[in-house]
């Protein structure tokens, strides 16, 4: 068993209430995320469920047990965090072993575990060398099998791919997938990287401001987010937003008009924003869900192009073909997919509700 269960969690530094009321529900065996911009109470909840952190209010279950008030030994839990925290001078293997000589296991234990674990992370040629004369990468690796080999209750990771190159970021997102799964344990993984969060997890929970706005797969927070907030976090490029209102079946805004989507139920006059994101759009008119604008400039990216338009005052960003030129200020139209747009109350951000959809 491995869940993880935090309920009505609050801590304040001083004047700075890092998590306020954060609730969250890890079940057994799951990829948890815990995404969010720094400053939004990531770390705080990690250490709370480790029980580095004494809380101001809240509790910490694991497995069905209250554990709020246990030491951070006795709550079973591995931590990785994204300084790799190796000793220096032990070598690879002697990192590796040190918590199962802690447990006083047996030699022969030690080596089955070491040489399972150095397997998985393909680690096998860097048993014998100290972190010296390891890259990043495989420092990040051999630290990554000293909390495995434990075989916790359940894997904290705080950041761990931070500090990589981009390459080997990839590619350990890949590797830690792939260990997930050869395990099926639970790992509650902290990132501020949403490309880790979509890519990686089964749930994702989202924070702001030690708030949780949303939690959900994956899809379901960046098909369906919560809130304008969301929306605008998830998604690369940022998703766009277009003041308008509700008119009969149709949508105003700032010189432009949309067919009302059919699946929003927003009574006449409310000041919405509609969201639109980049994919979702196209520069080739088509029909009359289109609106009108001016070409405001080309990001070329090999594969495509973001094309930059400005629909009055808001700029809006197209994925595009990598053929698709033009010439800054000249006119087109930007065609709108309404089923996959998002319409959000104006004055709450939240969203509107989709039921129809």
């Amino acid at each position: 068993m491995g869940t993880v269960a935090v309920h009505g969690l609050c801590k304040s530094f001083g004047k700075v209430q890092a998590l306020d009321g954060v609730t969250l529900d890890v079940p057994d065996g799951s990829f948890f995320v815990v995404l969010g911009p720094s400053g939004a109470g990531k770390t705080t909840t990690l250490r709370a469920i480790a029980g580095l952190e004494k809380l101001d209010a809240g509790s910490v279950h694991l497995d069905g047990r209250d554990a709020t008030g246990d030491a951070p030994a006795a709550r079973d839990l591995a931590m990785v965090f994204q300084s790799y925290a190796l000793y220096p001078r032990r070598t690879a293997y002697e990192n590796i072993a040190s918590p199962l000589r802690a447990r006083r296991c047996s030699s022969s234990e030690i080596a089955a575990a070491v040489e399972q674990m150095s397997s998985l992370l393909h680690i096998e040629r860097l048993l014998q060398r100290r972190p010296a004369q390891m890259s990043g990468g495989e420092m990040q690796r051999v630290a990554l099998a000293r909390a495995l080999v434990r075989r916790p209750r359940a894997f904290l990771m705080d950041e761990p791919l931070t500090n990589l190159d981009l390459k080997l970021r990839v590619e350990m997102r890949t590797e830690l997938t792939r260990i997930h799964r050869s395990l099926g344990a639970t790992f509650v993984y902290v990132t501020n990287d949403q490309v880790e969060a979509m890519s990686m997890a089964d749930r994702v929970a989202v924070l702001k401001e030690g708030k949780v706005q949303q939690v959900g797969t994956p899809t379901e927070v960046y098909e369906r987010p919560a809130n304008q907030w969301v929306a605008g976090f998830v998604g690369s490029p940022r998703i766009s937003l277009l003041a308008c209102r509700a008119e009969g079946d149709r949508l105003v805004g700032e010189g432009w008009t949309l067919p009302r989507p059919r699946w929003t139920t927003a009574e006449d006059g409310r000041p919405l924003l509609l969201g639109l994101r980049a994919e979702d759009l196209s520069v080739e008119q088509r029909g009359d869900a289109s609106l009108p604008g001016e070409l405001y400039g080309l990001e070329p990216l090999g594969d495509r192009t973001v094309v930059d338009v400005r629909v009055g005052t808001e700029i809006l960003k197209v994925k595009a073909r990598p053929t698709v030129t033009g010439t800054p200020g000249e006119r087109l139209h930007v065609t709108v997919d309404l089923d996959r747009a998002h319409l959000f109350d104006a004055g709450t951000g939240l969203a509107l509700s989709e039921a129809g959809r």
